[in-house]
């Protein structure tokens, strides 16, 4: 009698991430990834416009509590997802070669890029006030003084195409926009979103608070929308639109985000013209915060 036991995989049906939960998609809904040959990788949420409403929610909930919390606080709550996500390198380099069809040196690399990126990004977060606020000459014995606030809830289309985009890109339009205070609502990858999801799996055991950062996975016509519409998402990220659904798709998704008002990142008409291994430069940074202008007398 052979000694040899055969055992099954664990096959993993994920979840979205809100609100710092492991909810699964209201619908009961799942879809296949596969990887770049066509094999079955695993069951990835299918989020509909309700998962999205109720992420625009939780993220929405987590504002003023992540707005308030000291730029200091901030880069250390980045700086340990950075450390998480060391922890887990060699998962997201599998998850990332299978997800972009590169070889492993490959995607090491990029999964290294992405933990330096968190570093990058959280050393900003209290320096980026020096570069976007300061004192401004008036004529008069004032004190005038401007200040740069976080926007709020931002919607981001994650990248979905181009060399890097399942995490490098990912953490490139998320990271940015939590280390100046917002809190976000992610449209993962349609094409590549374990990398993503496995993300949420790090964000929750790092000090990232419940609500900042949520990732929703499924069809981007169906969620991005809602991004673009919803009354309580202030600005919007759309940097991957263009490869989800074309560019008519983004035009439309812009004409909807100016209906209430938001700001608005465009997408590049050439999606894979982004290169994520270049370095981040402080556009981001910068792209969803507001400045607050405040007069005080001088006194005598």
């Amino acid at each position: 009698m052979s000694d040899v036991v055969t055992r099954l995989d664990v096959l993993k049906t994920y979840k979205l991430y809100v609100g710092g939960k492991f909810p699964r998609s209201e619908s009961g809904r799942v879809y296949e990834v596969t990887d770049s040959n066509g094999e079955w990788l695993a069951n990835a949420p299918l989020g509909t416009r309700k998962d999205t409403r109720d992420a625009v929610l939780a993220a929405r909930a987590a504002v003023k509590g992540w707005a308030g919390t000291t730029a200091y606080n901030r880069g250390q709550v980045l700086y340990r997802v950075a450390e998480m996500l060391q922890g887990r390198r060699e998962q997201f380099a599998a998850e990332v070669a299978l997800s972009e069809g590169i070889g492993p040196k490959k995607a090491a690399a990029l999964v290294d890029a992405a933990i330096d990126r968190w570093v990058w990004y959280a050393g900003w977060t209290d320096k980026v006030a020096q570069i976007a606020g300061g004192a401004n000459p008036v004529a008069g014995p004032y004190f005038n003084l401007s200040t740069p606030e976080p926007t709020g809830v931002v919607g981001i289309v994650a990248p979905q195409a181009g060399y890097g985009h399942s995490l490098l890109g990912l953490v490139s339009v998320i990271a940015p926009a939590i280390a100046t205070g917002n809190t976000v609502v992610v449209a993962a990858a349609a094409d590549a979103p374990l990398p993503a999801l496995s993300l949420g799996e790090v964000l929750a055991t790092s000090d990232v608070p419940g609500g900042v950062v949520n990732i929703i996975s499924g069809r981007t016509a169906d969620i991005a929308p809602t991004l673009a519409s919803h009354q309580d998402v202030n600005a919007v990220d759309l940097t991957g639109a263009v490869a989800a659904d074309g560019p008519g798709a983004a035009a439309v998704l812009e004409a909807s985000a100016a209906d209430t008002l938001k700001r608005v990142v465009r997408p590049e008409l050439d999606p894979f013209a982004q290169d994520w291994t270049n370095a981040p430069g402080t556009d981001r940074l910068l792209s969803f915060l507001e400045t607050k202008t405040v007069w005080h007398p001088m006194g005598i």
